[in-house]
């Protein structure tokens, strides 16, 4: 996640309470959607940017997790990501990110 991302993230966290943000990730492969739902979790592993050392424990997910592609019009859903899902190792970004969620959020319902 840049630098101008975790910013972003900071304030709205900041502007909204922690409790109120979640953050919808769509990186191609599980390791890149991991790493970023740590930066918003636990803070940025890098020591780079604005979330080092600050654990948000947002709640995270990635547009292709099942329970938010519920969430969405199927025709939308299949216009903007359809084509970009068949091609993607979704149960791998699904562990990754369940395994995160389970670690670090904080604002699971």
């Amino acid at each position: 996640m840049d630098l101008e991302n975790q910013k972003r993230v900071l304030g709205f966290a900041e502007q909204y309470g922690p409790e109120n943000v979640v953050v919808l990730l769509g990186a191609a492969e599980g390791e890149a959607s991991g790493l970023a739902a740590e930066t918003v979790t636990a803070g940025d592993p890098t020591f780079s940017g604005p979330l080092t050392g600050v654990s948000l424990g947002l709640t995270v997910f990635h547009v292709c997790e099942p329970q938010v592609k519920e969430e969405f019009d199927q025709a939308v859903y299949e216009e903007q990501v359809g084509m970009m899902e068949m091609v993607l190792d979704v149960d791998d970004i699904v562990s990754e990110m369940t395994s995160i969620r389970d670690e670090f959020c904080k604002y699971l319902g």
